[in-house]
């Protein structure tokens, strides 16, 4: 398997610690998001969202990272990272989609740089913009936690999908100065996460394209 990944691309991030985690060896293919790569037309050709991650597993080419954690257990079953069972999935699912699609999307780099490249944003609002979604979304997601959360992780004893978008989720907020005292549950998963091998080899600074 190929992965074009970016360090700190947190979508990137979720694939790498389900990679990971089933102890999946693949090739690292590093695409410079500040440098544009991605929107090189070779690029495109192979992904029309012009983003990260992209796997690569024979003939079969993916993007989206939610899809591509699927398809791995699918092909992968071993350990599963999305249950089976109708309500433990939903649960995962709810979670990973409150982080995935009303966190991230919002303040990914390309909508951060149309703030201030195209919409004039200074760089306080824009990280204005950047600390009131994190408060929206991780305040939904501590809730969430609370009501259906349990375990050393964010679902029992063992990782799930949730995790795989949870740890990066928290990582950028922690990289853009954003106050996380409110989530202690939040905080507690992902310091757990963070002693796990798996997590310290998907992490930013492990990749090979690492810079600061």
């Amino acid at each position: 398997m190929q992965l074009h990944s970016f360090f700190n691309s947190s979508t990137s991030y979720r694939v790498r610690i389900a990679l990971a985690l089933k102890g999946l060896s693949y090739e690292y293919l590093p695409v410079n998001l500040r440098k544009q790569e991605q929107r090189d037309a070779g690029y495109v050709a192979k992904n029309p969202s012009a983003g990260v991650p992209l796997l690569v597993d024979g003939d079969t080419q993916l993007s989206q990272s939610l899809a591509i954690i699927d398809y791995l257990d699918a092909t992968h079953p071993e350990p599963r990272l999305i249950p089976a069972g109708t309500l433990a999935r939903a649960r995962v699912l709810e979670l990973s989609d409150a982080i995935s699609c009303d966190i991230h999307p919002v303040n990914n780099m390309r909508i951060l740089r149309y703030l201030q490249e195209v919409l004039g944003a200074t760089d306080e609002q824009k990280t204005a913009w950047y600390h009131h979604w994190i408060r929206e979304g991780l305040t939904a997601v501590e809730a969430l936690l609370a009501r259906h959360g349990h375990g050393a992780y964010c679902f029992g004893d063992a990782p799930t999908l949730a995790d795989c978008c949870l740890v990066p989720q928290v990582a950028n907020a922690q990289r853009m100065g954003c106050d996380l005292s409110a989530y202690p549950r939040i905080l507690r998963i992902h310091e757990h996460c963070g002693a796990q091998p798996a997590f310290q080899q998907a992490a930013p600074a492990r990749q090979p394209d690492f810079s600061l």
